[in-house]
């Protein structure tokens, strides 16, 4: 949470999202106006408490007696809509302050999205949050709902296509008109949103601030976000960590994947996109389900609606048409769902019921069952009973809409519902609504296409994995350290400073001379690996700097008159301290690790495969600091190259728990210098066979006072 002169914990979003009592100030009579779209939708919500138009130019609004300015307005008021132009907005907001308003929502636009002015502006909107403790939304949003409330306090017009229904969703977007598309979206697809927040420009509530009230509310079970920017990374944390342990989903749409679109994102809302690869980490860290657009919101949001997050990423297919049964097999199989065989026992049971079938998974009982309505029941009861599966997905199209097949599918759905309440059953069917909504009483999301049901079952048994294990450990940073030097560190301080933190380096000497080179050489054992040793040269492959597999002393002398000579002639002004001998290093696996600072998140520790991985095809993944060993294996299982590290083919196993160790050890040396570091690179870092452990070739550290 970030540091205010008062309390804004999100209890103080109360009076925002529940008022009792609220003002529309610019009301407009023009129901269609921006100052007159809050108030029809509210009254005719029904909303229970007072509502006072503030408009100085007339005594009634649309019915209700109007008052010359928030001060004269003669009860309590929890939540005030501010519907004027932009020059009035800081001294109407002062009004409502005086005036002793709880929270205040900002529909005007021009402020930071506008440039230095309209940031000076929202700059004083927010001091104002901040030394009178009134909440404010905006300035720049279309407002917020409570559907269950009656509490219309928005602008949009997506209402005038249907009235969202009251449900258990939570709702909050930084875009106010891709909040609306989703309103109507999901009012149209019969998702429930109860509470829908617009933050806009964010000068106080932000995005991060209502997923944590929604996850504390007991009245929303699940939680959907749509950001273009995070700013307070531990009022994010905190309220993702409180989503996580109050078992509520959070499905998170996160935009400005590219540099063209955080561009985009910075001129939409004067936001920092950060970094699409450290926003990703973070997600993964905390159990977020990250979608990517707006038709896979909504079928999680949907889905994870009924409450069901399987146990385990078992699941069983079964279909009317072996071609679809295929379909859906090919799904589930690319996102990584278990699609184990019945059992011998069991797919002579299915035997038995119709000779026919295809009983391995996919379950094709073929179009029999229209002969034979009883068959989804028996299938499903051996499935569940046999198969062991925690989710199924059944592809029924129309036959599921029949007048005959309606009543005993839903019959057989709802009895294997009651056997296994906590087996996830999602159908794919095609039929008219009210056929739809019978299926969904019976417990049983809907999908039309076979494939996006298998999405949404992968989805939530994420959800079930996340909500089965802890969180990340991310306090403890180890015991304390001393600060970086502030001077620039060359590589042997670099390799020094991290063996205390706990990770291995390879063997290896530091020479000013040509004798002290060979003799290091002897000592150590040949083949050796030499390199130029020089603060100012920090990328040595690029010169020549390096050269490995020194079988002899006359080699290594040779090599250390290459690679001075190499590196005089392209950094002349370079300072020379000899080279480094080192140990080669046979066998393994080349990852890199690394440490950068992002300014969003904090440090941030990357792990990825050496050479192509990392350079062409960006295989890497990032985590904040600090974290543990489980998590450390659970990063590096996110690698496409990971099968590389963990025998592929007949290649020997790497030693895993000592690489996830040594990540670990890693972002705690990161997060004991969150103060001090800029980045650190270990590159190469060989990952040996298992039990031998990883060791660190090149380490290079660099302090933030570092030019």
């Amino acid at each position: 949470m970030a540091a205010t002169d008062t309390d804004t914990s999100t209890d103080s979003l109360g009076p925002l999202l529940e008022p009792a009592s609220i003002a529309i100030i610019g009301a407009s009579n023009d129901p269609t106006r921006i100052g007159g779209r809050p108030l029809l939708y509210t009254r005719d919500a029904g909303f229970a408490g007072p509502i006072y138009p503030v408009n100085p130019n007339r005594d009634s609004v649309q019915g209700l007696p109007s008052f010359a300015s928030i001060g004269e307005v003669p009860g309590p008021v929890d939540t005030a809509i501010i519907a004027v132009p932009a020059p009035a907005v800081v001294e109407t907001t002062e009004a409502c302050a005086a005036a002793g308003v709880k929270a205040v929502i900002i529909f005007s636009a021009g402020f930071a999205e506008m440039g230095d002015d309209g940031r000076r502006h929202q700059t004083a909107i927010g001091q104002i949050a901040r030394s009178t403790g009134m909440r404010i939304v905006g300035p720049n949003c279309l407002g917020v709902y409570n559907a269950n409330h009656g509490f219309f306090g928005t602008f949009t017009s997506t209402f005038e296509a249907g009235q969202p229904r009251p449900g258990r969703v939570g709702l909050v977007s930084q875009s106010g008109a891709y909040g609306s598309h989703l309103s109507l979206l999901a009012t149209l697809r019969g998702i429930g949103i109860r509470f829908w927040v617009t933050t806009g420009n964010e000068c106080d509530v932000d995005v991060a601030e209502t997923i944590g009230w929604f996850a504390d509310h007991p009245d929303v079970s699940v939680i959907v976000a749509y950001a273009e920017g995070i700013r307070d990374r531990d009022r994010l944390f905190a309220s993702l960590a409180l989503a996580h342990e109050r078992r509520k989903p959070v499905i998170f749409q996160k935009v400005g994947r590219t540099e063209v679109g955080a561009d985009a994102v910075r001129s939409h809302t004067a936001s920092m996109a950060g970094s699409d690869a450290v926003y990703d980490g973070v997600f993964r860290q905390f159990g977020v389900y990250r979608a990517t657009n707006t038709e896979e919101m909504l079928d999680i949001t949907y889905t994870a609606s009924f409450g069901i997050f399987p146990a385990s990423r078992r699941v069983g297919l079964m279909s009317i048409s072996g071609g679809v049964g295929v379909q859906m097999a090919d799904e589930a199989v690319e996102r990584g769902l278990d699609v184990a065989p019945m059992s011998d026992a069991a797919q002579a049971k299915l035997k038995a019921a119709l000779p026919f079938a295809s009983p391995r998974n996919p379950v094709d009982i073929t179009a029999h069952a229209f002969n034979d309505p009883g068959l989804v029941g028996t299938n499903l009861d051996v499935m569940l009973a046999e198969g062991t599966y925690d989710s199924i997905v059944a592809f029924f199209t129309y036959v599921a809409a029949t007048k005959a097949m309606v009543g005993p599918i839903s019959d057989a759905l709802r009895a294997a519902k009651t056997a296994y309440p906590r087996c996830l059953l999602v159908l794919s069917i095609v039929g008219p609504p009210d056929v739809i909504t019978r299926y969904e009483e019976a417990g049983c999301p809907v999908f039309e296409d076979p494939t996006r049901a298998v999405r949404a079952v992968d989805a939530l048994a994420h959800f079930g994995d996340v909500f089965a294990r802890p969180l990340p450990d991310m306090t403890a940073s180890g015991t304390p350290v001393a600060p970086l030097p502030a001077a620039p560190i060359g590589e042997a301080v670099a390799k020094a400073l991290l063996v205390e933190a706990g990770l291995r380096m390879v063997d290896e000497r530091a020479c000013a001379t040509t004798d002290a080179a060979v003799a290091a050489a002897t000592t150590l054992g040949f083949p050796v690996a030499l390199k130029i040793a020089s603060l100012e040269i920090p990328h040595k492959t690029d010169i020549g700097g390096v050269m490995l597999g020194l079988d002899s002393p006359g080699e290594v002398a040779q090599a250390f008159a290459d690679v001075t000579g190499r590196a005089r002639m392209a950094h002349p002004e370079a300072r020379l301290d000899g080279v480094l001998v080192s140990r080669m290093v046979t066998g393994g696996v080349e990852t890199i690790m690394g440490v950068r600072y992002d300014p969003t998140f904090g440090p941030v520790v990357m792990f990825g495969l050496g050479g192509i991985f990392v350079e062409v095809l960006e295989d890497v993944a990032f985590r904040v600091a600090p974290f543990d060993t489980a998590e450390a294996h659970r990063m590096m299982r996110e690698l496409r190259g990971f099968p590389l590290l963990d025998g592929v083919r007949g290649r020997p196993r790497g030693d895993l728990d000592a690489t996830a160790s040594a990540l670990a050890a890693l972002s705690r040396f990161a997060a004991a210098h969150a103060d001090g570091l800029d980045s650190a690179e270990l590159n190469p870092v060989v990952v040996l066979p298992e039990g031998r452990g990883v060791v660190a070739l090149d380490a290079l550290v660099v302090p933030k006072t570092s030019p």
